[in-house]
Formats: structure tokens, sequence, C-alpha cells
């Protein structure tokens, strides 16, 4: 259901995006001038892997599950973006069609800009070009660091270091004074499993090895962090 005006917390979650925050605020505000809102329910889809690109979007509440199809039917997740998080922008700059799929993971507010404004905005700001290489160059260091990991990482490090980035990404304070994280993104033990490239039976031993250390806590539906400092310790000592 479209809804054309952003709630408080949904502006500010963009506004505070690392990104979008470091532009200028002329560049902002054309930027959300010319946006517009789109919410969804969970599992709805946002984009489809080989359309035509014709929005460049935002986050603003909930989170997006990126993936993709395998030649068996298998859903694939490759990564969940979360609130302040721009994407959609590749297809846009080398004229190819959507590469992956994109949907809604619990009730998703998303702002969207037009291809055609996109470039416009594009052609009146300089800094926009600079931002959008900036944006793209974090990107990529991202990809190295997991390729990376696939290669020199054992199961146990990979999962910590995926834990430690959804408690920075989705992490929501257990309790007042209280240094429990807990990770506000349902994720089953499958959808853990495609993030690193691993079976959902090995990670789920992985899993319970930590609770028993008391690093993390499982619950029926979601994961806790006790001790981020053990995570921590668990990538250094395989790295």
């Amino acid at each position: 259901m479209d809804n054309p005006i952003l709630t408080l917390e949904e502006r500010a979650a963009i506004n505070a995006g690392r990104w979008f925050s470091s532009l200028s605020p002329s560049l902002r505000h054309d930027i959300l001038r010319c946006a517009y809102v789109k919410r969804f329910k969970n599992g709805s889809v946002i984009a489809t892997r080989g359309n035509p690109p014709l929005e460049w979007i935002a986050c603003a509440r909930g989170s997006v599950r990126v993936g993709s199809i395998a030649a068996t039917g298998k859903q694939i997740t490759l990564t969940y973006v979360e609130p302040g998080v721009w994407f959609g922008d590749v297809a846009f700059f080398d004229g190819n069609r959507r590469t992956h799929d994109a949907y809604a993971r619990g009730d998703t507010t998303i702002v969207c800009v037009s291809k055609e404004n996109f470039h416009k905005i594009l052609s009146g700001h300089v800094e926009f070009y600079e931002a959008m290489l900036r944006l793209h160059a974090k990107r990529i260091r991202r990809l190295f660091d997991l390729v990376e990991d696939l290669s020199t990482l054992p199961l146990r490090a990979r999962l910590a270091k995926q834990l430690m980035q959804l408690t920075h990404r989705f992490g929501i304070p257990n309790r007042a004074g209280d240094s429990e994280i807990r990770i506000g993104l349902q994720l089953a033990q499958e959808d853990l499993a495609q993030l690193l490239g691993a079976s959902r039976q090995r990670v789920n031993q992985e899993l319970k090895t930590m609770e028993r250390e008391a690093t993390i806590r499982i619950e029926s539906s979601s994961l806790v962090v006790r001790d981020r400092n053990a995570l921590l310790r668990i990538v250094t000592v395989c790295n």
C-alpha cells in the first residue's frame, strides 16, 4: 500500500543512514524532494530479477531481503538491507536489468526515486557522482571481504562475524542497563546458513555451541547476543 508521507521514525532512519547523512543538505533535499513512499507487508515482492530498473530504493522501516532463485527452485538469501541503506542503482549505471529479487522482511517501508529523476539529480550535482563512487567502492570492499572470509575462515568464525554484523545493523538493547543485544530480524537457521554458504545442520551445531558457551541465546523467533566480546575473540583467534 502506498502512503506519500514518511513517519517521523522513518524519516529519521533515512536521514541517519551513514552514506546519506554524509551528503550535502542541498543534495539530500533534492533526493527526498522527488522521492515517493511505498509500504509492503511481510514477504511482498519489491523488485524482481531480470526486470528493467525503474526505481532507486532506500529502506526506511523493516528490512529488505535480497536474493535469487537457484536452478532447483530454491530461494537463496544473499543479504538483508536495513533502514537507512540505499540500493538498486547498479542497473541504472550499466544499463542492464535488475540483478536480484527483493522482498519485504516484516512490515517494510521504502523510499523510491524514479530512474528519470535519479539521472536528473546526477546531472545537477557533481557531488552525487562522487558519492555514488564511494558507495560502490564500499560495496566492492565488502564483497572482497566476503570472498576472503569464505576462503580463509572456518564456519565458526564466519558465523561469529555475521552475528556481529547483524547486531550492529539490526541490534536492539534487550533491557535497560543490560549488555545483551537482540537481533531485531527474524532469522531462521536456514536463513543464516544461506548467508554463510553452509548447511543448516552445521550452522545449528555452531549456534548450540555458542549458546553453551553463554555467547548467545537462541529464542523461538530471534537470537540474542549475550557477549559481543566473545564473538570478537572467536573472529580474532581464527584470523
